[in-house]
């Protein structure tokens, strides 16, 4: 578009928005009416007036806002979420930290254009602008009249930037040899879904005491150079609200205790540890006694892994235990199992980040194609609420854009079927299977919820480990690896500075497989003996390490984690390093996995100096 076109279009946010539709300029874009079908109206027992105010300003918008000149919106859509949150942070049976807030945050979307082709879903050089319009906090208090003004100032900050973005990504268009023929965004059913609110109780528990209690017992490893035991509880009620007649509201609740250890070996190696638990609700969350038992074997091991060998480099079979194949798949299955196209970019610098973050498909444009082996079965359900009595946390009725949640067969008997979808299309799939997530209104995008991968040809633990050794003994070697758990740095790093060092030093090499375990044994093909060792990470380990997998264990585990949302984590293999702060639960079930020619690197870093002077003791 030229230049003049667009000084047009900004003069022309002078003018008032709800003004009479009497046009001055050329329109940009043939108008497109918007359905003069009125806003669903809110139950009228609901005194909710968070409700009745989106409602009142969204029908208010749908049928006044317009720039003359400019194309009206074609889509409107408020989310708005409610957040009460408890913190809790003890170290060595002292409180270091104790909150508790209420916060809420709006997110406007405004479009203009059509389903084909909208203002959403672009990179400019002002940078990406997505899904999100304005966003922000408004008032805590539930008052209707607050509610509206700030609805109502974002709406028409998202206006005018939709129109700004929608002449920008014309004139981008233009100077393509071949637009992309994919829809921008999929219609949908409208839903509406109103459920209870659910209030928070601080006060049934003394968290601080129990916080005190639970970490006390680390006083009993005198070389940690320090410890974090973090209580986090949320309570979100979630609304969505948009112009085709979708209504949500939703109450989702959490609880979490995350745990860091750190230490030095002898050596000056850098060590640490972690502990994490999920549960649906903070009264389900153990008492100190038992924390105490977990956090101390959480201690024990890291004094072990102080005190063991530092692992040379290695190629060959490696036996990951169930744990640590459910995190090996999170990170290596989330590329690819979004079916939504990434958004056009003037630029490549977006390509660069998601490259560098690992975030490229494996699977686009591969249906009906062989991605895994012949006996494996991959499903997403977020329908599905237990596994074997453990309940999923990825569990959701409805996403977050409205659309009810679907179970979807990606993979059946190793050949590629289906793909996570959200309301962005894609080159395979158009339309959403109720996969959009989101955390904080973060963007939405297509993310699992509860993976499952499933064999049709699984071993005992007995059987599995025989292979294992032969597998060993066939290349010849004397001893081969087992990994029992894998790391995750946002809940291992005590310090933020410590989560973006490594932040800063693995996701180069992500793209091409470079993976970090935590607990690795080596175990001797005579005997079956087993030693632990540290320092090692794997490299080149992608999805096409997984298509031949020597064996299949009939131990499925359930890992929950939490994906990490933030700087476009979500959907990379960054992405499954996240914590219960901001975090989207997921989880992943999986058996032990057998893999070959896998390439463990040893450490061949430099050791920090240990401290001149010894720790004090913590008794």
């Amino acid at each position: 578009m030229k230049k003049f076109s667009v000084i047009a279009l900004i003069a022309a946010f002078a003018f008032p928005l709800f003004a009479g539709t009497t046009a001055h300029h050329v329109p940009v874009t043939p108008v497109i009416p918007v359905s003069t079908a009125a806003q669903a109206a809110v139950p009228p027992t609901e005194s909710d007036q968070t409700l009745h105010a989106m409602h009142d300003e969204m029908e208010r918008a749908r049928t006044r806002l317009q720039i003359p000149g400019v194309s009206k919106p074609f889509y409107l859509e408020y989310r708005l979420m409610d957040l009460d949150v408890r913190t809790v942070t003890a170290s060595f049976g002292s409180l270091v930290n104790s909150s508790t807030s209420r916060n809420r945050i709006m997110s406007v979307d405004v479009r203009v254009g059509d389903y084909h082709l909208d203002s959403s879903n672009f990179i400019s050089e002002d940078g990406f602008q997505g899904f999100l319009g304005s966003t922000g906090q408004v008032g805590i208090d539930h008052d209707y009249n607050s509610l509206r003004q700030d609805l109502w100032l974002a709406t028409d900050q998202a206006y005018k930037q939709a129109a700004t973005q929608m002449s920008l990504k014309q004139a981008f268009l233009r100077s393509l040899t071949k637009p992309p023929e994919i829809d921008d965004f999929s219609k949908a059913t409208p839903n509406q879904q109103i459920d209870p609110r659910v209030e928070p109780d601080w006060t049934s528990r003394n968290w601080e005491e129990e916080a005190r209690k639970a970490s006390e017992v680390l006083k009993d490893f005198p070389q940690l150079n320090g410890s974090r035991v973090n209580y986090y509880m949320v309570y979100v009620t979630y609304y969505l609200m948009n112009s085709e007649g979708t209504t949500l509201r939703t109450t989702r609740t959490l609880a979490a205790v995350e745990a860091a250890l750190d230490t030095q070996a002898d050596d000056g190696m850098p060590l640490h540890n972690f502990y994490s638990l999920y549960v649906a609700r903070p009264a389900d969350l153990p008492n100190p006694e038992e924390l105490n038992k977990s956090l101390a074997h959480a201690g024990t091991e890291l004094m072990e892994l102080r005190a063991s060998p530092l692992v040379p480099d290695y190629t060959g079979p490696v036996l990951f235990d169930a744990p640590a194949a459910g995190s090996v798949l999170a990170q290596a299955l989330a590329p690819s199992l979004s079916g939504a196209r990434p958004p056009l970019s003037m630029g490549s610098s977006f390509d660069a980040v998601m490259e560098r973050f690992g975030g490229r498909s494996e699977w686009s444009g591969r249906v009906h194609t062989r991605v895994l082996p012949a006996n494996v079965t991959l499903v997403d359900d977020p329908t599905l609420k237990d596994f074997q009595g453990k309940v999923l946390l990825g569990n959701y009725s409805v996403d977050d854009e409205g659309v009810p949640a679907e179970r979807v067969t990606l993979v059946d008997n190793g050949t590629l079927r289906e793909l996570l979808m959200s309301r962005r299309p894609g080159p395979d799939f158009q339309k959403s299977n109720g996969h959009a997530r989101s955390a904080n209104l973060s963007d939405t995008m297509p993310l699992p919820s509860n993976l499952i991968f499933q064999s049709s040809d699984s071993l005992d633990a007995a059987a599995l480990k025989k292979r294992f050794l032969d597998a060993c003994q066939k290349d010849g070697h004397e001893w081969c690896l087992e990994i029992k758990r894998m790391d995750n740095p946002a809940l291992s790093s005590i310090r933020q500075e410590d989560f973006n060092d490594f932040i800063g030093s693995i996701a180069g090499g992500l793209s091409s497989g470079e993976r970090m375990p935590l607990t690795v044994y080596r175990v001797y093909v005579a005997d079956g003996r087993e030693e632990m060792v540290r320092g090692g990470h794997i490299e080149g380990l992608t999805l096409r390490s997984m298509r031949n997998i020597l064996g299949v264990g009939g131990d499925s585990t359930v890992t929950t984690y939490m994906q990490n949302p933030a700087g476009g984590f979500a959907g990379t293999a960054l992405g499954a390093f996240g914590s219960a702060q901001g975090g989207i639960p997921s989880t992943v079930t999986a058996p032990s996995l057998l893999l070959d020619e896998i390439e463990i690197r040893g450490f061949h870093g430099e050791p920090r100096r240990l401290p001149i002077v010894p720790a004090p003791p913590l008794k």
